[in-house]
């Protein structure tokens, strides 16, 4: 009696398991992208706006398009918000139909004012964008007929607008669907000559950092036989070049709450780009993953500020500091002061302009909160550890009681002309990249080689802190010791030639054109470029850091 039941048990359970697996195989949704024969395929209307305007984006039915009854709007991800996405149900039901093609048409009587509508955004080469089954379709949303048959007079029509879609078996895998997209813009042909452009470009730049290194450091060394010549022969013999200044070489800079904050905030950017690489090549911003950048770097830099919050906070404390309070607060403002200004005037435009570039209040109030929950005392934290680390400025040499007079110098060894000649190579070491990337940030195309992009950065890196420890020599050769301001911002003149090549992007390779895109495409790239010369700029200097404290730890000095 108790083996039949038992049996029975068992039996009950694997026939529940089977109905379950049966259910869970045939189960239609949108979810997991199953659907069964007939069921309907959820199609998002997302925007539309002027094909070569990339920022000034509009809802999809502020056109006069067959519209729900009721607008059911898709929850969006912050970073889907912020790239101006703002998809709602399309009320055009395309069913699945296995070899068939679905289709559906909406009749509708479009008014005077309505056909005006249309025919100012087919002037302007407005684009549509939705999205079937989370794959995202575009076109032109029309355009006039080349023998100039139109009626120049807007009225009445009856229209019909027709969507459809045809299905077909494929053997592409359901994870790599999105891969067509991505070769829209890595043609073969498109490929191997982008490669063949990064890779002349850089080793052009690194024969002459190789060739500039090798004289370097010829110079170096016979200056260290110099004056260990000098030392041997006589200890009265007067000094001259960069050993001379050694009692003022490690003199604190100027200003140096403000110099422990761009460090910090330069190293939180810098940290920021690191991370932002890793998700990059491990495929997280595979092509059209909806506001996955932005999340990332909203996210990020969040949870990055207790870095600037250490790094400004012990640097400053190095240098003597005795206000970290204003110094943290110097950090935290540094780059977010100059952003939130940006940002409110350009969502000011957008709001004007009623775009989906324009941030709702709710998207505004999160923003808001994980700057006040997350990145305020994260950065707080960091300055009290930086604070509380009791790390010592490490410096070969004392410095002298009286600084000593910076003689008479050169026009072309100023500060400005210094910044023009650091910037340049690094600066013709990515140039070649960054059309690829404005065509992807500011255009429709993809983006999606990253190992190159990689390779860039690092040799931007690389080329950036070679020629400000070089020119951090001649200027210490010269006998003028204020250089810790100086490499910084030589560092970060890359930034400038990159905001310079902005207005030629803008005026020669793109059709932007219009007040708020030009006011976004200028107000942004102001706050990126900011932002890279920040981040070189702590490269530059850290280089040159590293630089001084071994030549002036390689000699004697008194």
């Amino acid at each position: 009696m108790v083996l039949d039941m038992k049996k029975k048990i068992m039996a009950c359970l694997v026939a529940a398991i089977v109905i379950l697996c049966s259910l869970t195989h045939v189960r239609s949704d949108a979810s997991n992208h199953r659907y069964k024969e007939g069921d309907d395929v959820p199609l998002y209307a997302n925007k539309v706006g002027p094909f070569h305007n990339p920022s000034e984006t509009y809802r999809y039915f502020d056109l006069p398009f067959c519209s729900p009854a009721h607008m059911q709007e898709k929850k969006e991800a912050l970073g889907e918000v912020l790239n101006g996405d703002r998809l709602v149900v399309a009320p055009y039901n395309l069913e699945f139909l296995k070899d068939k093609e679905s289709e559906i048409v909406c009749k509708k009587k479009l008014k005077q004012e309505e056909v005006s509508q249309f025919r100012a955004a087919v002037s302007k080469d407005y684009y549509f964008q939705m999205y079937y089954d989370d794959l995202p379709l575009w076109g032109l949303l029309g355009k006039f007929d080349k023998e100039g048959k139109d009626d120049p007079k807007d009225k009445e029509v009856d229209v019909e607008f027709t969507y459809s879609v045809k299905w077909k078996d494929t053997e592409i895998p359901f994870e790599k669907r999105m891969e067509k997209y991505s070769q829209i813009s890595s043609l073969p042909h498109h490929l191997e000559i982008h490669w063949f452009s990064i890779i002349n470009s850089c080793v052009t730049v690194l024969l002459l950092t190789g060739f500039l290194a090798t004289i370097l450091m010829r110079v170096l060394k016979n200056d260290f036989v110099k004056y260990t010549h000098d030392e041997e022969a006589a200890d009265d013999q007067e000094e001259t070049g960069w050993k001379y200044i050694h009692g003022d070489v490690f003199r604190y800079p100027k200003y140096k709450s403000l110099f422990a904050a761009a460090l910090g905030s330069g190293t939180q950017l810098f940290t920021l780009a690191i991370f932002i690489f890793l998700l990059a090549l491990v495929g997280v911003f595979y092509p059209y993953n909806r506001g996955a950048l932005f999340t990332a770097l909203v996210v990020i830099y969040a949870l990055t500020s207790g870095i600037a919050g250490y790094t400004a906070a012990s640097f400053y404390c190095q240098l003597e500091g005795q206000n970290w309070v204003r110094n943290l607060l110097f950090t935290g403002s540094l780059f977010c002061g100059p952003l939130f200004l940006t940002f409110c005037f350009l969502n000011t435009v957008a709001i004007a302009y009623s775009s989906t570039a324009a941030l709702p209040f709710g998207t505004i109030v999160v923003i808001f909160l994980i700057w006040t929950l997350v990145t305020s005392p994260l950065l707080v934290l960091g300055g009290i550890a930086g604070k509380n680390s009791k790390a010592e400025f490490q410096a070969p040499c004392r410095t002298a009681k009286f600084p000593r007079e910076i003689p008479s110098l050169p026009g072309y060894r100023k500060t400005l002309p210094q910044m023009a000649m650091a910037g340049f190579l690094p600066f013709s070491a990515i140039y070649i990249e960054l059309y690829y990337i404005f065509a992807s940030v500011w255009g429709h195309r993809i983006y999606t080689i990253y190992s190159i992009l990689f390779i860039v950065f690092i040799i931007l890196l690389v080329v950036t802190a070679f020629i400000t420890v070089s020119l951090t020599y001649f200027q210490l050769a010269a006998e003028d010791h204020e250089w810790w301001w100086r490499s910084f911002l030589c560092g970060g003149s890359t930034g400038l030639f990159i905001y310079g090549y902005c207005l030629y992007y803008y005026h020669a390779r793109s059709d932007m054109s219009g007040f708020m895109q030009t006011s976004f495409f200028f107000g942004y790239m102001a706050c990126i470029c900011y932002g890279f010369f920040l981040m070189l700029g702590v490269v530059s200097f850290r280089a040159s850091l590293f630089f001084v404290r071994h030549i002036y730890r390689s000699i004697k000095c008194e």
